[in-house]
């Protein structure tokens, strides 16, 4: 941070915001834009201020363990986020330079703070009594930790494939089709879609530019009479993106350098054309070259087109989840065998262990997020990784859990089992059957139509609040086709959202327990939003378990769960097993019939 405060003091700056993103307001994103991490030393999500004498991670639930670990004696202070009485960056930058004589400047990374919490600022300055346009001015710093990061990494230039209607079920042709009739209904010339899960669904593209995320980092902008994508590709690219850019270019795609959409937003609205962007999206670089009435903020509509998946997107994830469960159920059958014969197994030998498995499937293109591979107190820790040195060896007993997901040219998947490694502690079964229960009762929801996530989270949670116990991160999230594991604009969560459910979304259902220095329980799955009739009540819907993979019941407290539950779960082991039996080694089959034996 020195060299920080050292630029802040010869440019004038009171303080700078480091937001944890890249100019795409993407949730992960390419070594280049870990800014937060290179500049605190802090190795979550998050976002870094930074004044001359103070400084602040701003982090949520998932991470208080570890920011408490990572930033102790480092002079940072954590500020938790998403919970009450929070005080969040634009509100403290207001409540500590309120009394500041003169100007209060304050610099940001323009490429990576997007336009809207710009406006948050000075909203919060406004609300202190400050003038946001006299006594208070944002600085945009384009790239600025390139003036203390040295060596940083390059903007990444991965190979880009195509995809098939025979895996997207809907053309590029037809997507540009309806999204200009979009831009018509909304009175404008051209839309800019900067998010890049929005961009690969609109092209049908996919690349490898951010590791466990299939996207190309890029601009689209759609106008009534042209497409253009601004992206990064060397001279020398390979043969299938060539191929792949060629079959673009055929189909009226324009390919332009990803550092020439400056120029072209500006000659756009400069000539008069009136231009569509989502201010969640858009960088506020970007804004500020565009600020003016020939600008239309608003959100994209993408979002909930792309989470809704058609009949080919559907039975993709089936398959996706058929075959990802044989890899587990063998994964979990090898872990099973090894610890039997007392070998030697750490965290990372069997997050290894399970790659391999995944890597044999036909269509595998990798590991959708970094496997979470976590025996005893490590799985306390939400977003858990292994250490490089010193890993933890698994050891008969106790619980380990492994979270993890995989991307197929068909579909994504996302899997977390608490895995039982011999005697647990009573506390240990009790965690783990109540997290089932409220899995389980999620799982069963029937829900009238119009019906949105923060109206049904609570079922997750029920079983443990009557028992006085909780977790902090959200119930569950959407999942992308061949696209990032994370995606909205659906949601299962406390946080209240006016998306409502639609049939052909994607959620996971992933409740937990995590109690720090001991253990900590998750069990999820995909499920599917399905129609479920209609009635003189109205339309009602109801959740599909698309993940096939058991439950282990060898822990269980079968006394807390109840008779609906205690079906749904036998039944489901049988589905696990009659599915994926006839297709796994026979020595895997007698195993599985084994652990899916229903409980009485």
């Amino acid at each position: 941070m020195e060299e920080l405060r050292n630029l802040m003091e010869a440019r004038g700056w009171d303080a700078v915001v480091i937001r944890g993103s890249d100019p795409h307001g993407s949730e992960y994103f390419a070594p280049r834009w870990e800014q937060v991490r290179r500049l605190s030393g802090f190795t979550g999500e998050g976002d870094f201020v930074v004044t001359l004498d103070s400084a602040g991670i701003w982090t949520d639930s998932r991470y208080f363990i570890l920011a408490g670990r990572e930033l102790e004696d480092s002079g940072i202070e954590l500020h938790k986020t998403r919970v009450p009485g929070a005080v969040m960056i634009p509100e403290w930058l207001a409540q500590r330079f309120c009394d500041k004589e003169g100007t209060v400047v304050i610099a940001v990374d323009g490429l990576c703070q997007d336009a809207a919490s710009v406006r948050e600022i000075r909203s919060a300055f406004a609300d202190a009594g400050r003038d946001p346009e006299d006594e208070v001015r944002i600085v945009d710093v384009p790239d600025l930790p390139d003036e203390v990061w040295e060596d940083r990494p390059r903007i990444p230039s991965e190979p880009v494939i195509t995809l098939g209607d025979d895996l997207t079920g809907e053309s590029r042709q037809d997507k540009i089709l309806w999204i200009r009739n979009f831009i018509i209904d909304s009175g404008c010339d051209a839309i800019l879609v900067s998010a890049l899960d929005e961009i690969a669904w609109l092209l049908n593209v996919r690349g490898s530019d951010i590791p466990y995320n299939p996207l190309v980092i890029s601009y689209l902008v759609v106008s009534l009479d042209s497409v253009d994508w601004y992206v990064t590709k060397g001279r020398h690219m390979d043969e299938e993106t060539r191929d792949s850019f060629d079959e673009l270019r055929g189909e009226g795609v324009g390919i332009h350098g990803y550092d020439e959409i400056d120029l072209a937003l500006s000659t756009l609205v400069g000539d008069g054309g009136r231009l569509y962007a989502d201010s969640a999206t858009l960088n506020y670089h970007l804004y500020t070259l565009l600020e003016g009435d020939n600008l239309r903020l608003g959100p994209s509509p993408v979002p909930l087109r792309k989470a809704v998946k058609n009949e080919t997107e559907i039975a993709g994830m089936h398959e996706a989840h058929v075959e990802d469960g044989l890899a587990v159920e063998q994964f979990l059958f090898w872990l099973d065998s090894r610890l039997r014969l007392k070998d030697i197994i750490t965290e990372r030998d069997a997050a290894d262990k399970l790659h391999e498995l995944r890597s044999s499937i036909p269509g595998f293109r990798g590991e959708s997020f970094e496997t979470i591979s976590a025996y005893g107190e490590g799985a306390a820790l939400p977003h858990y990784v292994s250490p490089e040195e010193d890993v933890p060896v698994l050891l008969p007993q106790g619980l380990y859990l492994c979270d993890s997901g995989a991307h197929y040219l068909f579909g994504t998947t996302d899997i977390t089992r608490t895995v039982p490694l011999g005697p647990c502690t009573a506390l240990e079964r009790e965690d783990y059957t109540l997290v089932l229960k409220g899995h389980i009762d999620l799982a069963m929801a029937v829900f009238p139509a119009g019906t949105c996530g923060a109206h049904i989270d609570v079922l997750a949670r029920e079983p443990l609040w009557r028992s006085k116990r909780n977790f902090g991160h959200g119930t569950g999230h959407g999942v992308g086709q061949y696209l990032n594991v994370h995606e909205g604009p659906q949601s299962l969560r406390q946080n209240l959202s006016n998306v409502p459910f639609r049939p052909g979304m994607t959620i996971t259902d992933e409740p937990g327990i995590y109690r720090e220095g001991s253990h900590g329980v998750r069990h999820e799955n995909i499920l599917l939003c399905v129609e479920d009739g209609k009635n003189d009540f109205g339309s009602w819907l109801r959740f599909e378990t698309l993940t096939l993979c058991h439950f282990d019941t060898s822990v269980l407290l079968p006394e807390l769960l109840d008779k609906d539950e205690l079906d749904w779960l036998n039944a489901y082991n049988r589905r696990v097993y009659e599915t994926l039996a006839p297709r796994l080694p026979s020595e895997v089959a007698e195993w599985l019939a084994v652990k899916t034996k229903p409980v009485l």
